[in-house]
């Protein structure tokens, strides 16, 4: 005899010491089972805590927030955020392994840009601190 997901479910959320109303609302939603089937995948937390870890330097935000105006040159950024060559080029690289800017080589000099996932993300973010 098989017994339906909604009963196991009622069964798993009854042998936790919840509030009722949670019990039910986590028995709609398929239990415990069901709530873990709607985390994002492994991939994608990943991939959220990189750029969250990449935005939660302000240094990494100023650069951020200058190539969301226009692609710009490292000399160029460096004249605005007024950090060490090094320092600077550490920053650039974190955002370009996250996946937050990219480097075209023109001549001598590499023209970054943020990505078009990036900007997506930073408007929604700033949407959200606008409130």
């Amino acid at each position: 005899m098989q017994v339906s997901r909604s009963r196991m479910a009622r069964k798993d959320v009854d042998d936790l010491s919840i509030p009722q109303e949670i019990a039910d609302s986590l028995c709609s939603c398929g239990g415990v089972e069901g709530l873990i089937d709607q985390l994002p995948s492994d991939r994608v937390v990943e991939q959220m805590q990189g750029w969250y870890q990449a935005c939660a330097d302000p240094v990494r935000l100023k650069i951020l927030s200058l190539l969301m105006v226009q692609p710009l040159c490292v000399c160029v950024i460096k004249a605005v955020v007024k950090i060490a060559d090094s320092k600077l080029s550490y920053h650039l690289n974190i955002l370009k392994k996250t996946g937050m800017i990219e480097g075209e080589q023109q001549g001598q000099y590499i023209i970054y840009q943020i990505t078009d996932k990036a900007r997506t993300f930073l408007d929604q973010e700033r949407v959200r601190f606008q409130r």
